[in-house]
């Protein structure tokens, strides 16, 4: 399996750089993967072969994340900003979009303002959640401890909210690729908490979006209740709801072979399946 890194800009990024993981082929159907807050590309890395065998499978890093810059400037919509640059970099503003968390929200975003959008997938958005539990997972998300060397930094690496019932292989595995060296020699995490709660360019319309689109649920998550997400299928004109048993908010690294199986089918149907594009990405 080819996978490639790159860092790209554009002009509307305004000279910010941002990071990209390339998997498989770029001849085939582009799949964009978006992940959430405080996370980073690499959340995708034990997804991203599988996905690859029938789709050209990008996952970016948005701004303030991951080996993509950390712009002072807080900008409203700029992950919006991102996902539309990594668009016309692949060459595609249509893909297929797969969102978790804060990708979901901004994936959901997009799909709204670009009706051309092929298909889309949402993993356990926030929504229905109180006012509390948001408050208590901003506020753990925004306590960034730093330790004094990179193997302390990957042993207390979590998944926030916990719990997360989370292979220690994968969560080690994705540690590897969440610490940096800050600049004082301490190692922290690759994500600046400031773009946490950043507002988007305008309210989202879920009634807006044409696309396909399939939400999934941790069935256990805190974050996207039963309610809120049964509100937010019947939102979406044409969406269809599958709750993953035994799953938390990170259902796609607790049950990944049960977020495979839905997402598999739905994207093999919306997407093309493996029809390769006339025009290749990057």
């Amino acid at each position: 399996m080819e996978v490639r890194s790159e860092r790209f800009t554009s002009p509307g990024l305004g000279g910010v750089t941002l990071a990209a993981l390339h998997f498989g082929d770029p001849s085939l159907p582009p799949l964009v993967l978006l992940h959430g807050a405080g996370a980073n590309a690499h959340w995708w890395d034990h997804l991203a072969p599988r996905l690859a065998r029938e789709f050209h499978v990008i996952a970016l890093d948005f701004r303030g994340h991951g080996a993509s810059d950390f712009p002072e400037a807080l900008l409203p919509g700029a992950f919006r900003d991102d996902l539309e640059a990594l668009l016309e970099h692949v060459g595609d503003p249509d893909a297929a979009l797969v969102g978790h968390s804060l990708g979901a929200h901004v994936a959901l975003g997009h799909a709204a303002a670009r009706p051309g959008t092929r298909a889309l997938v949402l993993l356990d958005p926030s929504r229905g959640a109180s006012a509390s539990r948001k408050r208590a997972t901003r506020l753990a998300l925004s306590l960034r401890p730093t330790y004094a060397s990179r193997a302390e930094a990957m042993r207390r690496f979590q998944f926030l909210p916990a719990p997360a019932r989370v292979d220690e292989g994968l969560r080690a595995a994705i540690a590897e690729h969440s610490v940096r060296e800050e600049g004082d020699g301490r190692f922290g995490f690759r994500f600046d908490p400031r773009w946490f709660g950043v507002p988007e360019r305008e309210r989202t319309d879920p009634q807006r979006v044409a696309a396909p689109t399939l939400i999934l649920r941790g069935a256990e998550s805190p974050l996207l209740t039963a309610e809120g997400a049964a509100e937010l299928a019947g939102e979406i004109p044409n969406a269809r709801l599958v709750e993953i048993a035994g799953a938390g908010h990170h259902l796609q690294l607790e049950r990944p072979d049960a977020c495979l199986a839905a997402l598999e089918p739905f994207l093999r149907a919306h997407h093309g399946g493996a029809k390769r594009r006339a025009t290749l990405g990057p």
